[in-house]
């Protein structure tokens, strides 16, 4: 019971769902201020998913259904479980479990083969490439990410426990302060845009170019379980990389502060690559992540492995 109220409500799906319409709330006011505008009230992401809620769901002809109305499913409850996984972690080191950041990892592909399953699933041309997109760009960070999250396994004498992480780097200090880590942290930075779809990676969807892409035949509250587990990402990403590269949070004393100014200048500097940089082709992010993104993690994984 203890862990299903975990995984329902604190630190699972209900206490991730208000903290990412928070967050979402703070990209787009941080976006409006660059932009010279207002921007949206603090309750504005509620209110866009309540209005989604209340649409008609409509299945294309010809779509296998089940699979159609599943695939948001699956990406909401998987994002939900990385967000459980990262601050059970966090906030209570010694309650995980052996491999725990295997499992991290291995769900943390689950919100991209939502996307992918249900854009092939509406029959839409337009959908199916975003859905092409997506799977290409779901190839193409994974490799980096996976050398980056290397770096603090490394650091910490091959721990593969979230909690280990977490206790290593309160005791011997985080692993992004070393040459090692700080390359590590920037090429997950990197690959979490892309797993965001975020600007400069945001081509499968691309609104400009084919619409909603893979959203394009969603409506009603399956589209508004996708844009939920958007903003569940953009709020379980960061934290991920918190966790791995800064430390983790505290919230004892100060430490509250500390903890959440370092996941708001994680989203900052997020919020600030979309907002600088003009969309890259899905041809042009591939050989970025395949190249010098690589190239940078293999360079961190060995002087990780040196000691620096």
């Amino acid at each position: 019971m203890t862990a299903l109220l975990s995984y329902l409500i604190f630190p699972g799906f209900v206490f991730t769902a208000a903290a990412a319409m928070l967050v979402h709330w703070i990209d787009r006011k941080i976006t409006a201020r660059i932009q010279w505008r207002v921007g949206p009230p603090p309750l504005q992401p509620a209110y866009d998913l309540l209005k989604l809620l209340g649409k008609e769901t409509l299945v294309p002809n010809g779509s296998p259904a089940a699979t159609f109305l599943a695939a948001p499913m699956l990406g909401l409850a998987a994002v939900a479980a990385v967000s459980t996984l990262a601050w059970r972690a966090m906030l209570w080191p010694a309650q995980g479990f052996l491999g725990d950041l295997i499992v991290l990892v291995y769900v943390l592909m689950l919100p991209s083969l939502s996307v992918i399953l249900g854009g092939f699933a509406s029959g839409n041309p337009v959908a199916s490439l975003g859905a092409s997109r997506e799977m290409k760009l779901m190839v193409a960070d994974e490799l980096p990410f996976l050398l980056a999250v290397l770096v603090p396994v490394i650091h910490s004498g091959g721990a593969i426990r979230l909690g280990e992480l977490v206790e290593h780097q309160q005791s011997a200090g985080m692993t992004a302060a070393s040459v090692s880590g700080g390359l590590a942290l920037v090429v997950a930075i990197l690959a979490v845009q892309a797993k965001l779809t975020l600007v400069p990676f945001d081509s499968p969807e691309a609104e400009t170019e084919i619409m909603g892409g893979p959203y394009t035949e969603y409506s009603g509250p399956p589209l508004a379980a996708f844009r939920l587990t958007r903003m569940m990402m953009h709020f379980a990403l960061p934290s991920v990389v918190v966790l791995l590269f800064l430390g983790g949070v505290r919230f004892e004393g100060v430490s509250i502060v500390w903890s959440l100014l370092k996941i708001l200048a994680v989203l900052l500097v997020l919020t600030l690559l979309r907002n600088t940089n003009p969309r890259v082709r899905i041809d042009q992010a591939v050989k970025f992540f395949w190249g010098p993104v690589t190239a940078v993690a293999v360079a961190a994984v060995v002087l990780a492995l040196l000691g620096y």
